[in-house]
């Protein structure tokens, strides 16, 4: 049976020993930089688990733990193993996951889509968000006949999008993290894709003035809210240029609303990408748009077998149905908020100097001193002795409860006093069972 969190945990020894047998037999351990084991808390995050259920997760060791962190890195926003969106992908495999014929699910998922977007005509499919992402621009470019994606945030790891840092390896450093090196990618592609700020729109605009562009790639928030007519001009410029604007809905989509994000702040664009939340846990993504730039989908050779399997569909359609029906977006700003609110109120009561952001559903927090990344450590070493996984990010589910909460934020007072006592005496780094946790992309070994 598990540990539970409040029972005493057992020493992770084959879950670690499963990642160090990893990091021989795959190229940086896992598939998804954002699940090494280095950027938590080396030598101590649990990197594998053997069940995951509602909130919690439970090692290979046998301990459990509540997932007050990423939550399947966003995708699992319904909690881990839904029980209706399990039955709705169970009910296609017993239909037939494949076929020489197509899913009419896709169909039916395609309509629900268009119905939700009042200036969408059309849908593809993908699987990964990062692949939808590249679709998007490859559809822009194939409407626009320009190569230059000007672009804000983070969209994925293909060419079109790491070519930013062929000319410098810093032009991505405020779109993600440091150190996303662009080998590999064709030195052909420097100056396709150029970055600029959030906010900053004369950086758009003097983009512009130089370039022909041939997309506008955005996220609709991420840190901040938009300033008043940011997003205005930004729809001028694509107009201007008649370059589509694509906005990225892979981590805010279904979060603070029904949809994308975009719908909330009143963005009419081209295109818009989904990813992550749309099938809770289930492969999924989807690229909306306007039939004059979709269409040219039949003049760009974009094609997969696996874009055309039933689960997928399924599951997202299983999902949308849940958001509507129970209002998921509502409880996810709820708890949210509370987590915001009880980090902010326990970092005042201990003295520890605290930055945070995010939207109500996807807050995180900085500490502000000079020892923040060791004190960012300490906090998830901590918490795990706790019976937590957690980080200074927190994704909102639905089945994160207001209880769990609660006990969550008595964790946390707990850990922000031992980490205010630590950075007055200048002792964090020799509270730490294990090195700091790494704050760029690197090799591991």
């Amino acid at each position: 049976m598990a540990k539970k969190p409040e029972q005493t945990r057992e020493p992770a020894t084959e879950t670690l020993a499963q990642y160090e047998r990893a990091k021989q037999l795959i190229p940086g351990a896992t598939q998804l930089l954002s699940k090494r084991v280095e950027l938590f808390a080396p030598e101590q995050w649990p990197a594998y688990y053997s069940e995951a259920d509602g909130a919690t997760v439970v090692d290979m060791d046998g301990n459990e733990y509540v997932d007050m962190s990423y939550m399947g890195i966003g995708s699992c926003v319904l909690g881990y193993g839904n029980n209706d969106i399990d039955a709705a992908a169970k009910s296609a495999i017993d239909s037939g996951v494949m076929s020489t014929l197509n899913a009419p699910e896709e169909v039916e998922l395609a309509e629900t889509l268009v119905g939700m977007h009042d200036w969408a005509d059309m849908v593809r499919f993908g699987r990964p968000g990062g692949e939808a992402a590249s679709i998007a621009v490859r559809l822009a470019r194939a409407y626009s006949g320009d190569e230059t994606v000007a672009f804000c945030g983070y969209h994925g790891w293909h060419d079109w999008y790491l070519a930013a840092n062929l000319d410098s390896e810093e032009n991505l450093e405020d779109h993600l993290l440091p150190g996303l090196s662009p080998k590999g990618v064709p030195q052909s592609l420097e100056g396709t894709s150029v970055p600029f700020h959030y906010n900053e729109i004369e950086e758009l605009e003097q983009i512009a003035l130089e370039n022909d562009l041939g997309a506008i790639v955005m996220e609709p928030i991420r840190n901040e809210p938009p300033e008043p007519g940011f997003f205005d001009r930004v729809r001028e410029i694509a107009d201007e240029q008649d370059a589509p604007l694509i906005i990225d809905e892979i981590t805010a989509g279904f979060r603070e609303n029904i949809g994308g994000y975009h719908q909330k702040l009143n963005i009419k664009p081209d295109i818009a990408v989904y990813g992550k939340a749309l099938g809770n846990g289930y492969p999924i993504s989807a690229v909306v748009g306007r039939e004059h730039v979709m269409d040219h989908a039949q003049e760009s050779f974009i094609s997969s077998t696996f874009w055309t399997e039933r689960i997928g569909p399924t599951a997202a359609l299983a999902t949308i149905e849940k958001y509507q029906t129970e209002n998921v977006h509502e409880h996810l700003v709820e708890i949210g908020q509370s987590v915001t609110d009880g980090w902010e109120a326990a970092a005042e009561k201990h003295s520890v100097p605290l930055h945070t952001s995010g939207i109500d559903p996807l807050p995180h927090f900085s500490i502000e001193h000079d020892e923040g990344q060791a004190a960012k450590t300490l906090f998830v070493q901590e918490m795990l002795d706790k019976g937590y996984l957690a980080t200074n990010s927190f994704y909102a589910s639905y089945a994160h409860t207001s209880e769990m909460v609660t006990e969550y934020l008595d964790a946390v007072d707990s850990v922000f006093e031992t980490i205010g006592t630590a950075l007055d005496r200048e002792t964090v780094r020799q509270q730490l069972n294990g090195p700091v946790a790494h704050t760029k992309f690197e090799r591991l070994n």
